[in-house]
């Protein structure tokens, strides 16, 4: 059975995004990155909400050629994966597939007849691990 995970690069005070919303302070060096790609390799499913999906859609279309870097890497994991986004207000996702509500007893039988591990790669929907966690 594969695990469902949540990790995530935040402040010390707990939040992944600044107060104008942006990310970008978060960026890793190449020590850390390669730390995360260890992390993420085994993921063959994140599971998305609104936010962190609309950040994440960089690595879409993240080179992935040239020189090797731990970006480049993270860009090959990032893209071989499959993508979850849970959002009402987009029609299609670049990468993936759009759910409309966080369904628990849906993870839980992803989790089950899944062979690689699940990513909760949301803060908002981490919340609602426990829903997931509640019912096994």
């Amino acid at each position: 059975m594969a695990k469902l995970i949540y990790a995530a690069i935040c402040s010390r005070d707990g939040y992944v995004a600044d107060a104008e919303g942006n990310f970008d302070w978060s960026a890793p060096d190449q020590e850390v990155h390669r730390f995360v790609n260890d992390i993420e390799r085994p993921i063959g499913t994140y599971l998305y909400g609104r936010g962190m999906y609309e950040v994440m859609r960089y690595w879409e279309t993240a080179p992935t050629g040239g020189e090797p870097s731990a970006e480049q890497e993270y860009a090959k994991i990032w893209q071989a994966a499959n993508k979850i986004a849970y959002f009402r207000s987009l029609e299609s996702p670049a990468s993936g597939r759009i759910e409309r509500e966080f369904d628990a007893a849906a993870i839980r039988q992803l989790k089950a007849a899944a062979t690689h591990d699940i990513s909760v790669a949301s803060p908002t929907l981490a919340g609602r691990g426990y829903e997931v966690r509640a019912a096994r």
